[in-house]
């Protein structure tokens, strides 16, 4: 009977020894890490976020004459400002509700969704974030209404600024941090679209605003933002730039993870600014989606040193003569 005791002890050690190794296998070598999920496919099925996401006022116009039912006009400003004036044929979505919006549009039916918002920035921000959701017909108009009509142009007019000439500074650029690890993201799904469908509609749900920042805000704390500028080399160097901030030239393609990706902050903001804020806004979607907090710099180097750029023939310097085209639009 002993014998018999000691077989049974023997054989439950056995069985619950095995059953905590089992355990084991489920341990942090084994957790699903969705930030490297979502990020493989973006890189390597949608070559994403690379690909142009804006169209022209003169584009719209011209399908709107052309082909008026090969496009979906959609405005995401606010229903007061919506009808104040707005694109012939457009909607008014408030951008909290565009992402339920575009899943119920046929888009495969049209060659081109426009969106249009103010200035540009908002919605080249939603086409990044749609686009990822794997809507690639879909773009952003150009400079917004303010490109339309002079009436709706408020926006760029109240923004160009020279009010930080006198603080950029033209030194070297600061080398660039070692490579990191990604944010974590948990939403506890594992396929790719799953995922990113999630982070889409939580980041629709939260609006723009996280998304942004004003020059004033930003000079309040410099020190508390990884600061990015996203122009060439020679335009850092030549028009100046925010002290300290680190030169991701486009033409390296530097959001890739074999390139500078990595290099991103998990810890405090990444501030990114362009000429605009429009290609600021739309690759802080793609960044805000993987995890990063990233902002963009609301109009660029616009908002900041405008007559600087416009003596030096800067591109997407916005130039109201050039860029605001006066067409007709519905009240």
């Amino acid at each position: 009977m002993k014998l018999n005791n000691l077989y049974i002890t023997l054989v439950l050690l056995l069985f619950i020894g095995l059953v905590g190794c089992n355990d084991d296998s489920t341990g942090p070598e084994d957790t699903v890490q969705e930030t490297e999920i979502i990020l493989d496919y973006l890189e390597n099925d949608l070559n994403f976020p690379y690909g142009g996401f804006v169209t022209t006022a003169e584009n719209v116009r011209t399908t709107m004459l052309t082909s008026p039912n090969a496009q979906y006009l959609v405005d995401i400003r606010a229903a007061d400002d919506f009808t104040t004036g707005y694109v012939d044929g457009s909607v008014q979505v408030n951008f909290t509700d565009l992402y339920d919006h575009i899943k119920g549009v046929n888009t495969a039916g049209y060659d081109q969704i426009v969106l249009i918002c103010y200035s540009g920035q908002s919605a080249a921000y939603a086409a990044g974030l749609l686009r990822a959701a794997g809507y690639a017909n879909v773009y952003s108009m150009k400079w917004g209404m303010s490109g339309w009509h002079e009436d709706l142009a408020g926006p760029w007019f109240n923004n160009i600024s020279n009010a930080r000439a006198v603080d950029f500074v033209q030194t070297p650029a600061p080398a660039k941090p070692d490579k990191g690890d990604l944010p974590e993201i948990t939403t506890g799904l594992t396929d790719p679209v799953d995922i990113i469908d999630a982070r889409v509609a939580d980041l629709f749900a939260e609006g723009y605003s996280p998304a942004a920042i004003n020059h004033n805000s930003l000079y309040q704390n410099l020190g508390g933002y990884r600061i990015i500028n996203y122009w060439p080399t020679n335009l850092y160097e030549n028009l100046g730039h925010i002290e300290g901030a680190l030169n991701y030239p486009p033409a390296i393609e530097p959001w890739k993870s074999e390139n500078d990706l990595l290099t991103l902050s998990t810890e405090i903001p990444n501030v990114i600014y362009c000429y605009t804020g429009q290609t600021s806004s739309y690759l802080s979607g793609y960044l805000r989606i993987l995890g990063y907090d990233s902002r963009s710099l609301l109009y660029g180097g616009n908002g900041m040193i405008y007559d600087v750029m416009k003596n030096n023939n800067t591109p997407n310097t916005f130039i109201p003569e050039e860029e605001i085209k006066n067409y007709d639009y519905v009240q």
